[in-house]
């Protein structure tokens, strides 16, 4: 389920905003030690698994959960967004690509997986130079032995 969920998610941020997105891996805590570790252009997403908690359907062959899955979705801050600021459209643009990446993900199925939906957003502020955006998308998974 996760191999084919982070490449269809790759395939289809590729796509967003005309290629929008500059680089796409899996989360490592990359925005918490982005001094110490190689460089990635920006934006740039990030997908994190959360703990995944399966319920047997039946033990030992066929197992249901409702995975969420975290997108850290890394921008350049480009400045004060406060009243009459001249970087103020140019900041809130970012909203703008998470409504794109919304609009490409959003009810995603594949094989493994179905119902893919954001659930959860939160805009992380805690970076000097980058803001985070943290897109958590939730969906059903199935996991079968035969």
């Amino acid at each position: 389920m996760r191999k084919e969920l982070y490449q269809m998610l790759c395939d289809r941020l590729k796509e967003v905003g005309g290629g929008a997105i500059k680089h796409i891996d899996l989360w490592n805590h990359n925005v918490e030690f982005i001094e110490q570790e190689e460089s990635w252009a920006r934006p740039a997403v990030f997908v994190e698994f959360r703990p995944i908690k399966w319920n047997a359907i039946v033990n030992g062959v066929e197992y249901r959960a409702e995975p969420e899955v975290a997108l850290h979705v890394v921008t350049d801050w480009t400045g004060s967004v406060s009243d009459g600021s001249p970087f103020k459209e140019e900041s809130l643009e970012v909203f703008d690509l998470l409504e794109e990446i919304h609009a490409a993900l959003a009810c995603m199925d594949g094989e493994t997986f179905r119902e893919f939906d954001l659930v959860e957003s939160d805009t992380n502020h805690n970076h000097e130079d980058i803001v985070e955006n943290i897109e958590v998308y939730q969906c059903v998974a199935i996991k079968s032995l035969q």
